[in-house]
């Protein structure tokens, strides 16, 4: 099987609940296959000129390239940030099961 669709999205939140808001709402919506929250991350970086530091929670959401920018334009709808940290990193191999689950679970 082809995996160079799959990706792995990074989405940080600044709090569990709207973590599991978002993350329900990309999985209600089909975006997404499955959600993990880690629930502590510490964040350091700069926004408006000024050095952050900033606890908050990772999304590590499982999905395809082909539905990535309807991920993005939801994420942005539904997040609190003004501009919300959205990654996408490919998965390049998986137990291959899990993998095709991941595309039969996601909107074709």
């Amino acid at each position: 099987m082809d995996n160079t669709e799959l990706i792995v999205v990074l989405v940080t939140v600044p709090s569990m609940d709207e973590g599991e808001r978002i993350g329900e709402s990309l999985v209600n919506a089909k975006l997404a296959a499955c959600v993990n929250i880690i629930p502590s991350v510490r964040s350091i970086f700069f926004w408006e000129g000024k050095l952050c530091k900033e606890n908050e929670a990772l999304l590590v959401i499982k999905s395809r390239e082909d539905i990535f920018e309807s991920l993005i334009e939801h994420v942005k709808r539904v997040h609190t940030y003004t501009v919300p940290e959205i990654i996408a990193l490919p998965i390049t191999g998986g137990y291959q099961d899990y993998l095709q689950w991941v595309k039969d679970v996601t909107t074709s």
